[in-house]
């Protein structure tokens, strides 16, 4: 096991203007450890005194040395930033596994090294972003310049709370923005460390600032109100998404969603089973299912629906469920009690809607403290449950059968939400005749949560507005002026 004593957690102040400060008021929280219910410090608790605080700071960067770096510096900062993620990664990793509940293992070979490699991504890839230029004949020429959108919010979510904020910071950063930052009050450790190496690795004072608290009633709403925050970057879930688009309607921000999914693993009787058990393992429970892009709702051509519940189910039994430090757990705590009730709340839904719990459903043995709940799998359920519709965001899926082609993609389409699938096919012209009919925002075909951050990334309907990676976030973050000469 490592141990909690090796890397101390740590008490979470603001970062306003270059500076650690507590909340004016002294107002504190506690931060809570879900995997033993033990409390690992305190967290500053912010509202719109320290938001506006951080908003002046962020503006007053905005028009200082920091207007004035080159291309170049932005993009030695940004590979700085990521290479002293990299020395720290321990040390992180150990701080997400305690805020998050996630095992170690996870922590320490997905979400910090893809931190650092977000910021070393657009280290490189500003450097190579032009802007469009046209000649209207012998008229006039036509060129795009570039400039920053200004002062940023970033609101980031509790699941991936490092690797999704480096997301939105490091292209923000990158195009000669100003950022006012909000962790998920869950998570406040690794947000609050890198502030530290931010500044060490040479942002100038007040270019990121970040605010501890909570939602729309108190930082976060703060945000989403603020007049001199020119845009919004938010991660999270539609409901919160809905209530900042009105809160920043009164200034009309630039806004970017990237919001829930109930994503649907579609498994046709003509695909490679052992790879399909052994990816969808990882799509349904790693990180506990706390992870938008999860395939939570699984459709298995009936040939092999018996088979698929079978060896998948066997397989599922053997994950070991404990402490997230220990070096064995495949998977750890939810992330807080009120999340873990709810996610318990969606299993007793199934078991009144007449599904069959195939395993788990239930607190692990031998794990009286902490919020832990067995893997779970899900039989037996009409598409109108409330299970198969919502998200739950834990270690729970349904499995349901198909007949027929048109048949699943209609069953995959009945949802609001539109963020990724999964077609596991041998048969090419199937992968992509579905993945053309098939309404989200990526579609993996014999694979899951692979990734090339050139690509757009985002959903559609309820999972967000906008796309970010490569091109699509530099275009987020940068205002286009059309200048026009005549010639």
């Amino acid at each position: 096991m490592q141990t909690e004593a090796r890397i101390k957690a740590i008490n979470c102040q603001h970062f306003i203007n270059g500076q650690f400060v507590d909340s004016k008021n002294q107002k504190t929280f506690e931060n809570i450890n879900p995997a033993t219910e033990e409390v690992l410090g305190t967290v500053a608790e912010g509202g719109k005194e320290e938001v506006g605080y951080a908003v002046a700071a962020a503006r007053r960067a905005l028009k200082g040395p920091w207007k004035n770096t080159t291309l170049q510096e932005r993009s030695k900062i940004l590979r700085r930033i990521g290479d002293l993620i990299l020395e720290r990664q321990e040390e992180l990793a150990h701080l997400e596994s305690l805020d998050t509940g996630k095992p170690f293992s996870l922590a320490n070979s997905i979400d910090i090294p893809r931190a650092a490699y977000n910021f070393h991504f657009y280290a490189d890839y500003i450097t190579s972003v032009g802007t469009e230029a046209y000649q209207q004949d012998q008229q006039a020429l036509h060129y795009a310049y570039r400039r920053p959108v200004g002062v940023v919010g970033i609101i980031k979510p509790w699941n991936l709370p490092l690797l999704l904020l480096t997301w939105k910071l490091a292209p923000c950063l990158g195009m000669g923005n100003t950022a006012v930052i909000k962790p998920a009050e869950w998570t406040p450790m690794t947000a609050t460390v890198l502030m530290e190496i931010c500044k060490e690795a040479g942002v100038p004072d007040g270019v990121v600032n970040l605010v501890h608290g909570f939602g729309p009633n108190s930082a976060g709403g703060a945000i989403s109100e603020h007049p001199d925050i020119d845009a919004i970057s938010f991660i999270g879930e539609p409901g919160t998404g809905s209530a900042i688009m009105k809160s920043s309607a009164d200034s009309l921000k630039k806004l970017s969603y990237e919001l829930g999914g109930k994503n649907p693993n579609i498994i046709f009787a003509d695909a490679d089973l052992d790879e399909v058990i052994e990816t969808t393992i990882k799509s349904s429970f790693v990180n506990q299912g706390e992870v938008c892009l999860c395939g939570s709702r699984i459709y298995v051509e009936r040939p092999i629906y018996s088979e698929f519940v079978s060896r998948f189910a066997e397989r599922v039994k053997a994950l070991k469920v404990g402490h997230p430090l220990d070096d064995d757990t495949n998977v750890g705590a939810l992330v807080s009690k009120e999340h873990y009730d709810r996610v318990m709340g969606y299993v007793e839904i199934a078991k009144n809607d007449g599904g069959t719990i195939v395993t788990g459903g239930k607190r692990p043995e031998g794990l009286e403290k902490g919020y832990y709940l067995e893997p779970t799998i899900i039989t037996d359920l009409s598409r109108n449950s409330r299970c198969v519709r919502e998200e739950i965001f834990g270690p729970v899926v349904t499995v349901t059968p198909f007949d027929m082609e048109e048949e699943v993609v209609m069953q995959a389409n009945d949802t609001h939400y539109g963020l990724s699938a999964t077609i596991w096919t041998s048969n090419l012209k199937r992968a992509h005749r579905v993945s053309h009919q098939i309404e989200a925002g990526i579609i993996w075909v014999n694979t899951w949560f692979l990734r090339d951050l050139r690509t757009p990334f985002g959903g559609m309907k309820n999972s967000g507005i906008g796309r970010t990676g490569g091109m699509h976030s530099i275009d987020f973050y940068s205002e286009l002026s059309n200048i026009t000469i005549k010639l």
